[in-house]
């Protein structure tokens, strides 16, 4: 039991899994690779069907989905002579829901707070 609490507080494994959960969350952070997701969480694509949801170029599209297939959060199946995407984990649908009600709420807020200071600038 004692080497159990000794390996819980052990910082070199405490960074390890920091490291893993910064290099989850660098993956997700970029406007592309997001919009990718909001896409795969329906279901899987080919690059070709993505390339035009997006309206973006092949190599664009292809860069974007290796830096989400290298950290494991989509994975590619090859489909006769296309490949085709998927979310690995579909709880990534949950994240995304999760982090819009963050941002709506952030913009709930600083709308209040844009109101706040429109009604302090009438009183002048």
């Amino acid at each position: 039991m004692a080497q159990k609490r000794a390996r819980d507080r052990d910082p070199a494994a405490s960074g390890e899994l920091q490291m893993f959960k910064a290099q989850f969350f660098r993956a997700l952070a970029h406007p592309t690779r997001i919009r990718l997701l909001e896409i795969l969480v329906r279901g899987g694509r080919t690059v070709q069907e993505l390339q035009a949801a997006l309206d973006l170029d092949q190599p664009i599209v292809s860069q974007q989905l290796a830096v989400l297939r290298n950290q494991n959060v989509v994975s590619a199946h090859k489909q006769g002579l296309s490949v085709r995407y998927t979310v690995r984990d579909p709880l990534v649908g949950e994240l995304l829901a999760v982090a819009r009600a963050i941002i709506n709420n952030h913009f709930a807020n600083t709308r209040g707070l844009l109101r706040e200071l429109q009604r302090e600038a009438r009183r002048g």
